[in-house]
């Protein structure tokens, strides 16, 4: 937990190795109660997760969330579809861009803000495999440097 009040959950670490993140948005969640216990308890993964816009609404589809382990017969299915909260401007605002500039949208983060669970979006571009390898490269060569110093 940091002093902000935040504590997250889950990340998507693999969206930085395929995605270039070119702009981060914040959306509340709509979920159900045994849900909301499961995240409490960090079940959560992002991996190959993603966003679409239906008719004027966010959707993200493939975020999976472990069933809580404590609920009744009526738990939830773990990789449903669930609505985000955003302010329909922005939604307007994003959904012009995917369509126009060929950008999509994905979950880097779940968290827990002021008691609210949150997902922060980026608005990414797919990276080619030749920008995956530089990137390699340039990490490596910051950790061999690193070294070198200490």
């Amino acid at each position: 937990m940091t002093d902000e009040g935040i504590k997250i959950v889950a990340t998507n670490r693999k969206a930085m190795h395929d995605y270039f993140i070119e702009e981060r948005f914040e959306a509340g969640i709509v979920l159900l109660g045994s849900e909301v216990k499961s995240l409490r308890d960090g079940k959560a993964q992002l991996l190959d997760s993603y966003v679409i816009v239906r008719n004027g609404e966010l959707f993200v589809l493939n975020m999976h969330i472990s069933p809580y382990s404590h609920a009744n017969v009526q738990n939830h299915e773990p990789l449903r579809t669930r609505k985000l909260l955003m302010n329909k401007n922005e939604i307007i605002k994003l959904s012009v861009k995917i369509r126009e500039k060929g950008l999509t949208l994905i979950p880097l983060k779940i968290y827990f803000k002021k008691g609210k669970a949150k997902l922060e979006l980026g608005l990414a571009k797919g990276k080619k495999k030749y920008d995956k390898r530089e990137a390699i490269k340039k990490k490596e060569a910051r950790r061999s440097i690193k070294r070198y110093v200490s």
